[in-house]
């Protein structure tokens, strides 16, 4: 179970990669985030910023509605 779960289902990119970052910038190295998206961008922003972080995605789950992606701070 992830440390933190950010329900961004409904919210457009740019707004869950926002979220996202804003919140990995409070985590300690080694905690996990769960971001739930809906929006079909963000398989490809999400995945840019974490690079950008340094951090890494451990997983990233599709289902016919959502995409999960789980995120360990670096």
């Amino acid at each position: 179970m992830a440390d933190l779960t950010i329900n961004a289902v409904g919210k457009k990119c740019p707004m869950p990669v926002l979220m996202t970052k804003k919140e990995l910038k409070k985590m300690s190295a080694g905690q996990t985030l769960e971001l739930v998206v809906d929006d079909k961008g963000a398989l490809k922003d999400v995945p840019a910023l974490v690079k950008n972080t340094g951090d890494t995605i451990l997983d990233t789950k599709e289902d016919s509605n959502n995409i999960t992606f789980t995120i360990k701070k670096a």
